[in-house]
């Protein structure tokens, strides 16, 4: 059996303001209106005969169900019958501890001899038939107890990505051959050497082996890790699903990739060279080259109006952008920030949310829009004692029994019905009506309908923090 293993870990700083923490870059939706989680699933979902596990922190847990509900492709019929299973850390600690958990879980449930897949949510590949034949060559050599890996052939002199130097090749599994190391991202003097070898490979992140396989590669090359996980699998409880690993013991792990823990350190490793076409999608430049060129080489998402101006990458869907006399400028607009960059600079965006790190911005995690377990909220303004928010539950779904210390609440239905819990009271608050909530007052909003409820909150109070939330009750287990 092959049972793929999406990981969705990282945040995708470079591709800020659109990738945040809270909403990171497997999320974003390319030209086509699919996500790269979703992309990933589907290719998941074709070459794998077992179900799907992804690896997720769990504060994604619900926005990745939703992503995955919401695929709209032109042969859902193979993801009718797919089982999605879930493994959630409360905190990210790198591929190595992501990887060792998985494999304990399949370990579990279906024996040493599973071949595992993984896979990252935020790479692009288009050639998915390319892909599957890649697949089935590494699933092979897994079979045979390798730990496989898979290259990609350089196109480009590219320092951002690691490198793999080929060795013999394998005559069990053409294309294949031995891998004689893994090399770290080099001054680009080596880089150029590395894309006219022939023999060297851009380290995909890729993988294939199987479970028993990598757990004993493990307890070799990687004992703290895999002893640190081995406790920590043991502290969760696996029969309550999600499964959500135990996060004290967690919070012990190390903080290591598979390629540091195992994969440059073990004998019998295999390189699979790609004839698909890989993006890692790792700025905003890799983005940009998902959209169609203009005649001026400009390529747009949103409304732009542009004169003399060549070879850049617009991204503004909510309003129109105007520029004169530009060349080769990244402009990224968001609701509540503005990126721009020169292209050949798009690497140092993560400069930029070093520094907002630093400062401790609010726009280094979430949009104005965050999406949560029961649907979303938009801030529409907010200043000196007051905050105004758009919230949408979705049908059926509910609210937190909550309370608030420092702010009173007015909700204005706009659309659908409210369900709301004002103290004692149970009341239906219908589109025109509202309800008002004073400070100290236990209260919860339902939508009992079919469709979206939305309401204009209005809060006023000294203190209007998100952290001012005493959740009494919670249906979706948020503490």
């Amino acid at each position: 059996m092959l049972i793929p293993i999406i990981l969705s870990g990282g945040a995708g700083t470079r591709l800020w303001p659109v990738s945040r923490a809270g909403h990171p870059k497997p999320f974003i939706k390319l030209p086509d209106g699919q996500s790269l989680l979703q992309k990933t699933l589907l290719r998941a979902a074709a070459v794998g005969d077992g179900p799907v596990l992804t690896v997720t922190n769990r504060d994604h847990y619900f926005l990745t169900r939703d992503e995955y509900a919401g695929i709209d492709c032109d042969s859902p019929a193979q993801l009718t019958s797919l089982q999605l299973d879930y493994l959630l850390e409360p905190a990210g600690r790198n591929t190595a501890p992501a990887i060792a958990a998985a494999a304990l879980a399949l370990r579990e449930q279906y024996g040493d001899e599973t071949v595992m897949l993984v896979l990252s949510a935020d790479h692009l590949i288009a050639d998915t038939a390319a892909f599957a034949a890649a697949v089935d060559c590494a699933r092979s050599l897994a079979e045979q107890g390798w730990l496989v890996t898979f290259g990609i052939p350089p196109t480009t002199p590219e320092t951002g990505f690691g490198y793999i130097e080929a060795g013999p090749a394998l005559d069990a599994a053409p294309p294949a051959r031995a891998v004689a190391r893994f090399i770290e991202k080099p001054p680009i003097e080596q880089a150029r050497e590395y894309a006219a070898s022939g023999h060297h490979f851009w380290n995909s992140g890729m993988f294939c082996f199987r479970v028993g396989d990598i757990l004993n590669a493990m307890s070799v090359y990687a004992p703290e890790v895999i002893n640190a996980v081995s406790d920590c699998w043991a502290a969760t409880d696996s029969a309550q699903l999600p499964v959500t690993l135990d996060a004290a013991t967690f919070a012990r792990v190390a903080d290591i990739s598979i390629d540091y823990a195992v994969m440059e350190r073990a004998g019998r490793v295999a390189v699979v060279p790609a004839a698909f076409d890989w993006s890692d999608i790792g700025s905003w430049s890799a983005l940009a080259d998902t959209v169609t060129a203009d005649d001026d080489g400009n390529r747009i998402l949103g409304e732009a109006l542009l004169v003399d101006a060549n070879n850049c990458y617009i991204n503004a869907p909510d309003r129109i952008v105007a520029a004169i006399g530009i060349r080769d400028l990244l402009i990224i607009d968001t609701p509540d920030a503005l990126l721009v960059a020169h292209r050949d600079q798009a690497q140092e965006v993560r400069q930029i949310v070093g520094q907002l790190k630093r400062q401790g911005h609010a726009t280094v995690k979430l949009h104005r829009t965050v999406f949560r377990p029961w649907g979303s909220y938009t801030i529409l303004e907010e200043g000196p004692r007051f905050k105004i928010k758009r919230i949408v539950v979705k049908p059926g779904a509910s609210l937190s029994l909550q309370m608030h210390h420092h702010r009173s609440e007015h909700w204005v239905v706009v659309s659908g019905t409210a369900q709301v819990t004002n103290g004692e009271r149970v009341i239906l608050v219908k589109t025109d009506e509202s309800s008002y909530i004073p400070a100290g007052t236990p209260h919860r909003l339902s939508n009992p309908g079919v469709i979206d409820c939305v309401m204009i909150e209005v809060q006023s109070g000294d203190y209007l923090g998100e952290d001012d939330i005493v959740r009494l009750e919670d249906i979706y287990g948020r503490g």
